[in-house]
């Protein structure tokens, strides 16, 4: 494990603890790099990393020198901190980590793991002079680590959805307002029409700018018809940013962006990988399926944290038809197979590769943190 891993994976690190104070407190002690940037501010439920994706790809094939922090990670903690497309090499984490813990430490300020990352991406994008860098928050926003930035050239807020209901609250409206938290006075806020919570953004942003869906183009490399709200979004977002873009470089770069486990599909091994881990994202896989693979028989391979909404996801996913291996997997807080409810637990295998069945269909689902651990290296 390397140095600055074994920082933010201790105990006193490796939890979520929402607010502001501690992360302007470390980033006014280095100087705050945050405002010495320009950032696109990125929210929402669903959508957020493949809206990011698209803007970075086209932001880079334009030869703007782009910055891009994302989370979570799917198999090291680097994919988080990336410029150009390159993740911040162990070494630089590893100097700009132990940096902000030592300060951190003298002046008495208990940073948690994502606070810790996010400092650290503020101070190395200042220290190599991004042209623009694209951020992506955590959880929320209002109280989201990212949410210290002061004028961003765009925001951007995805669809909205139930989820952390236990820390953004249980309805739609509630969700909405901690989401809406990254909208700054005047800055532009790009949102699409049929986001459950434009009428909360509404209310409260003063430059509002209203997608409708727009046809993927030939060659688009990401799936589901999901992404012509996304790429709406992206391609909004980049009338108010203060670069001149060649069509010819952005519509090549539509062809070349790459997003890992996003309806990832592999023809030749019949496997469909998603990151789904939630109701709505599981009604847009869903949708996908019904529409290419509506006859071919399909197994899913299945597991998720147990604070995910799992009742309704398995609801949405499976048909009579379809088989289900459930997969305990190491996250201290995945689901076990005796969580289950009972219907599912009698119609469930507990996943084991040899039941694998390569005549079917199969999908792997429900959790990035389980996709990652059993694609590492892939």
């Amino acid at each position: 494990m390397s140095q600055f891993e074994d920082i933010i994976t201790s105990a006193d690190k490796f939890h979520i603890k929402l607010g502001l104070d501690r992360i302007k407190g470390i980033l006014a002690l280095i100087n705050n790099p945050q405002d010495k940037i320009k950032f696109i501010h990125v929210a929402g439920t669903n959508g957020k990393g493949s809206t990011c994706a698209v803007l970075n790809q086209i932001l880079v094939e334009n030869e703007l020198k782009t910055g891009l922090y994302t989370s979570p990670h799917l198999f090291r903690y680097n994919e988080r901190i990336k410029i150009n497309n390159e993740e911040i090499k162990t070494s630089d984490l590893d100097e700009i980590v132990i940096f902000i813990e030592e300060i951190a430490k003298k002046n008495n300020i208990n940073l948690t793991e994502f606070e810790i990352l996010t400092a650290a991406a503020f101070y190395y994008f200042e220290k190599e002079k991004v042209d623009v860098a694209i951020l992506e928050t955590g959880l929320g926003g209002r109280f989201d680590a990212t949410n210290v930035i002061k004028n961003p050239l765009v925001t951007i807020i995805t669809d909205i959805d139930m989820e952390h209901t236990e820390r953004l609250g249980d309805t739609i409206e509630k969700i909405s307002f901690e989401k809406a938290g990254i909208i700054k006075g005047k800055c532009p806020l790009v949102v699409g029409k049929n986001n459950k919570g434009l009428d909360v953004f509404k209310d409260i942003a003063q430059n509002i700018y209203i997608t409708d869906d727009i046809d993927l183009p030939l060659g688009f490399s990401l799936v589901g018809s999901h992404q012509k709200r996304n790429l709406a979004l992206a391609m909004k977002a980049l009338e108010f940013l203060p670069f001149k873009l060649d069509k010819d470089k952005t519509k090549n770069a539509l062809s070349n962006i790459k997003w890992r486990f996003r309806i990832e599909f592999n023809r030749e091994k019949m496997t469909i990988i998603d990151g789904c881990h939630n109701p709505a994202g599981v009604k847009e896989l869903r949708k996908y399926l019904d529409e290419n693979f509506k006859d071919v028989k399909k197994q899913f391979i299945f597991g998720c944290l147990r604070n995910k909404n799992y009742n309704e996801m398995l609801d949405i996913l499976l048909k009579s038809d379809d088989e289900l291996l459930f997969n305990e997997f190491k996250h201290k807080d995945s689901l076990k197979f005796n969580e289950l409810p009972l219907e599912y637990k009698n119609k469930a295998k507990k996943y084991d590769e040899s039941l694998l069945d390569k005549n079917k269909l199969r999908i792997f689902c429900g959790s990035l943190y389980m996709l990652g651990e059993m694609f590492k290296g892939s």
